[in-house]
């Protein structure tokens, strides 16, 4: 499981974690069953407080993305690929929300904006393909 965490970019730790995790099931990288790190190994390799891992796991496990099974640990649960591929879009979309707001807020035209997001997604994706 590949988390990458920016404390710099003011989303709380946590959320990065879980919106993380939440990918990583819509994506595949991680399926149903499959276990995740314990709290104090994830907080270990991120170099974060246990505490932060343990509030993400809890809004994963009240999310139906995560259980518990005794002697187990933490895994991802069944239904846990519907739900996140769900909440994917409104997720990206609640975070383009905010660049958007900001772009228009600086004085950006919304044509500007449009033009901004269309060149940053062919770099992107050109930069996929090498």
């Amino acid at each position: 499981m590949l988390i990458a965490i920016d404390p710099s970019n003011g989303i709380p730790i946590y959320e990065q974690i879980v919106r993380q995790v939440k990918y990583n099931v819509a994506n595949g990288t991680l399926v149903s069953g499959q276990q995740v790190p314990s709290v104090r190994e994830l907080a270990k390799l991120l170099a974060i407080n246990p505490n932060t891992i343990q509030r993400a796991y809890q809004l994963l496990q009240s999310d139906g993305v995560l259980e518990t099974e005794r002697g187990r640990g933490q895994h991802v649960s069944a239904g846990a690929k519907r739900t996140c591929t769900s909440q994917r879009a409104s997720m990206i979309q609640e975070r383009l929300a905010l660049v958007v707001e900001e772009a228009l807020q600086a004085g950006l035209e919304p044509a500007e904006l449009r033009e901004s997001f269309e060149a940053v997604v062919r770099r992107y994706v050109a930069s996929l393909k090498h």
